[in-house]
C-alpha cells in the first residue's frame, strides 16, 4: 500500500477525532453485524474500510497513536498484504476465537482510560468478558456510541432487496410447524418470550429467505416470539402484500427493523425472555428492563436447523447431483482448453465455473466467493483474486478451487486441487497426506452425541505423522439452503461444549490442508451427513453414527503418491469414485461423460 495514496491513514486520522470528541482511548471494531453474522451486509464492513483488510474474519483496535489488526493464520499472508504502508500493525493470533484483542487492550490502556465499541454489533458473551477484562484493569467500557457513523462519510444504507418464500417441495417442514416446536422449548426452558437476532435462524424458522448479505439467502430481521404471536422486525417494504398475508395466518405480524430494541424495553415485568448470549448484542440485551428474567441459552431453532429431516436430505442429494454435473462440465472443458493452449486465469475460472453451476436447474446463487488459486495463491486459505490482482495458470504446478452454490434444495460447498502441466514428488506427497485425512476421517464411525472437536484430530493425523499441520478447523456445518458456515457442531480445535453433539441429520465439511506458504497449496474438500450406522454394529454399545460422502466430484487421482496410502484408503477413493460416476453419468453427455468416466477410473 502506497502511504501517499492509501485513504486508510486519513480515515484512521477521522476515526482518532471521532474518539478524542467522545473522550474515549481505544475503539474495538469488530467484524460484526447487529446479527453477528460472518459474512456483513456493506453497512457494516467497517473494519474493511478502516483497515483495508479485506478478509471475513479480524479485529481492529484503534488509539491516538497505534492501530492494531487482530487475524489468525488462515490470514496473515493476505492481512500483511493489505496492511503494508497504512500504519496498522498485523497481530498474529492462533484462532479465530482468540481473546487476544481483549488482553491487548486490558494491557495498553492506562488505568482510568476509556474503550468504546458499538454495542449494537458487540456479541453479549463478548462483552462480557471484555468488560471483565478490563475491570480488573480499571478501564472503562462504554458501549452508547457508534463512532464509526461520525468518522465514515457516505456510509451505505440497510439493504432493501425483497423477501421471498422458500416453499415446497424444497420447504418440506411447515413455517407453522416449526414456530410450535419453538414453543414447546419456551415451555421447557419455563420462558415466555423468546428473541432471536441470527438471520440465519430467522430464516429457517419463518421459510423465508431474502439477499441482504453476499453469498448468503438470508435478510436482516429480529424475531420476538411468545406463548401465541410472533413479531418479525423487518425493513419497510422488504416483504410484499401477499407474503404479509401469509405470514399473519401462521401469527407472525410485522413491524419495523428499528423496533426490535423498544419491543424489549416494553416487556411486561413478569416475562421471562429466552435468548443465546452468543447471538445476540450487548446492545439488544441492554434493552431488557431489569425485572425481566432472561434465560440463557442455545438458540432452540439453531440445534433444529442443524439436524436435517429425511426429506431435506433427498433434497441435498439431489442439489449435489447437480453441483457435480455443473463441475464436471466445467473441468472437462477447463482441460480441453487448457489442452489447446488457451489463457487463463484464476477469474476467469471462477466466471466459468459459476456460470456451468447456474445452468443447472433450482441454483440460486454462489454459497462464497469462489477461491481459485494457482500455486502460491493456493496457499492462502481465503484467498479471492482480483481484476489488480490476478494469476495466470500456466506452467506448472497446482490449482486449488474452492467453491460452492445455493440451490433451493441445498447448499453445497467443495474443494479440490488440480494438477497444471508437471507436479513434482513434494507437491504429491502434500497431496497425498492431505487426501488421507480426508478418507480417515470420512471412514470414522462414532458413538452418537460425540463431541464434534473430538473428531478433528483423525484428519490431522496422516500429517502429523511427517510433522505437518494446517491452521483452520477440519469441519464446519453447513445449512440447508442457508449459510455455508453454522453451528452448532465444529470439526475443530474448539474448546467442546455440549451442543457441539454429533447427531444423526447434520451436514459437516470434512476440509483438511496443507500450506506451503509462497509455493503452493492443498485442500480437498467433501460435504458428509451423519446418518445412523446399520452394518456390523453390535448394537449392545448405545448407538453408532457414520458419515455418507455427499459431494459428487471425482478427486484426482494424478497428484497421488500411491506409497502413502494404505489399501483400505485406496479401496475408499474407488468406491467413492464409483458411486460418482453411476449419479453424475446419466445427466452427462460427450465430453463431460468422457472425462467423468477418465477421472473416476479405479486406482
Amino acid at each position: 500500500m502506497d502511504t501517499r495514496t492509501s485513504p486508510i491513514g486519513p480515515r484512521l486520522q477521522s476515526l482518532r477525532e471521532a474518539m478524542a470528541r467522545a473522550g474515549a482511548t481505544a475503539l474495538l471494531i469488530p467484524s460484526a453485524d447487529p446479527h453477528l453474522s460472518e459474512y456483513l451486509p456493506e453497512r457494516w464492513q467497517a473494519r474493511q474500510w478502516f483497515s483495508g483488510f479485506t478478509g471475513s474474519m479480524g479485529t481492529l483496535v484503534v488509539t491516538a497513536d497505534d492501530a492494531r489488526l487482530f487475524a489468525d493464520s488462515r490470514y496473515w499472508d493476505q492481512a500483511e498484504r493489505e496492511l503494508a504502508g497504512s500504519g496498522i500493525a498485523l497481530e498474529k493470533i492462533p484462532t479465530g476465537n482468540s481473546a487476544a484483542h481483549v488482553d491487548w487492550l486490558a494491557a495498553q490502556v492506562p488505568a482510568g482510560g476509556c474503550v468504546a465499541v458499538d454495542g449494537q454489533v458487540l456479541g453479549l458473551a463478548a462483552a462480557q468478558a471484555l468488560q471483565a477484562a478490563l475491570d480488573r484493569a480499571g478501564v472503562a467500557l462504554r458501549t452508547d456510541l457508534d463512532l464509526v457513523d461520525a468518522a465514515w462519510p457516505g456510509r451505505a444504507a440497510l439493504p432493501a432487496a425483497a423477501v421471498y418464500e422458500h416453499r415446497p417441495p424444497q420447504a418440506s417442514t411447515p413455517r407453522a410447524a416449526k414456530l410450535a416446536r419453538l414453543r414447546e422449548s419456551l415451555a421447557q426452558h419455563g420462558a415466555t418470550h423468546h428473541f432471536v437476532s441470527t438471520v440465519d435462524d430467522i430464516a429457517w424458522i419463518t421459510n423465508l429467505r431474502g439477499s441482504d448479505v453476499s453469498h448468503n439467502p438470508v435478510f436482516l430481521a429480529h424475531l420476538l416470539l411468545d406463548g401465541s404471536s410472533a413479531t418479525l422486525f423487518v425493513g419497510e417494504g422488504k416483504i410484499d402484500a401477499a407474503l404479509r398475508d401469509a405470514l399473519a395466518a401462521d401469527g407472525v405480524r410485522l413491524a419495523p427493523y428499528a423496533g426490535a430494541a423498544p419491543a424489549l424495553a416494553a416487556l411486561p415485568a413478569d416475562a421471562v425472555l429466552l435468548l443465546d448470549p452468543r447471538r445476540v448484542t450487548q446492545g439488544l440485551r441492554a434493552a431488557v428492563p431489569a425485572a425481566v428474567r432472561v434465560v440463557e441459552a442455545i438458540n432452540p431453532s439453531t440445534l433444529a436447523k442443524s439436524r436435517k429431516t429425511e426429506a431435506e436430505a433427498a433434497q441435498v442429494r439431489q442439489a449435489m447431483v447437480e453441483d457435480g454435473v455443473a463441475m464436471c462440465e466445467f473441468y472437462a472443458a477447463f482441460e480441453a482448453s487448457m489442452a489447446r493452449g488457451e489463457a487463463w486465469d484464476e477469474l476467469k475460472v471462477d466466471e466459468h465455473l459459476t456460470a456451468a453451476r447456474a445452468r443447472r436447474p433450482g441454483f440460486v446463487g454462489t454459497s462464497f466467493g469462489t477461491i481459485a488459486g494457482f500455486n502460491a495463491n493456493g496457499a492462502l486459505p481465503h484467498y479471492h483474486a482480483t481484476p489488480a490482482a490476478v494469476s495466470r495458470i500456466e506452467g506448472d504446478g497446482l490449482l486449488l478451487i474452492d467453491s460452492g452454490g445455493q440451490y433451493l434444495g441445498g447448499t453445497t460447498d467443495i474443494t479440490r486441487v488440480w494438477p497444471i502441466g508437471k507436479v513434482s514428488a513434494a507437491m504429491k506427497r502434500d497431496y497425498t497426506l492431505v487426501l488421507a485425512g480426508t478418507i480417515a476421517l470420512s471412514r470414522t464411525r462414532f458413538p452418537r452425541g460425540t463431541l464434534s472437536p473430538m473428531l478433528d484430530a483423525i484428519a490431522r493425523a496422516p500429517l502429523w505423522q511427517h510433522g505437518l499441520d494446517y491452521g483452520h478447523g477440519t469441519g464446519h456445518g453447513v445449512g440447508y439452503f442457508l449459510n455455508v458456515h453454522e453451528g452448532p457442531q465444529s470439526i475443530s480445535r474448539a474448546v467442546p461444549t455440549p451442543e457441539m453433539a454429533m447427531e444423526p441429520g447434520m451436514i459437516t465439511s470434512i476440509e483438511p490442508g496443507l500450506y506451503r506458504s509462497g509455493q503452493w497449496g492443498v485442500r480437498i474438500e467433501n460435504l458428509v451427513l451423519n446418518v445412523a450406522a446399520t452394518q456390523d454394529v453390535d448394537g449392545g454399545f448405545g448407538e453408532y453414527l457414520d458419515f455418507e460422502t455427499l459431494t459428487l466430484c471425482p478427486i484426482d487421482t494424478r497428484c497421488i503418491e500411491r506409497s502413502l496410502l494404505r489399501a483400505d484408503d485406496i479401496a475408499w477413493l474407488d468406491a467413492y469414485h464409483a458411486r460418482v460416476r453411476e449419479r453424475l453419468s446419466p445427466q452427462l453427455q460427450g465430453a463431460a461423460l468422457a472425462w467423468l468416466q477418465e477421472r473416476t477410473r479405479p486406482l
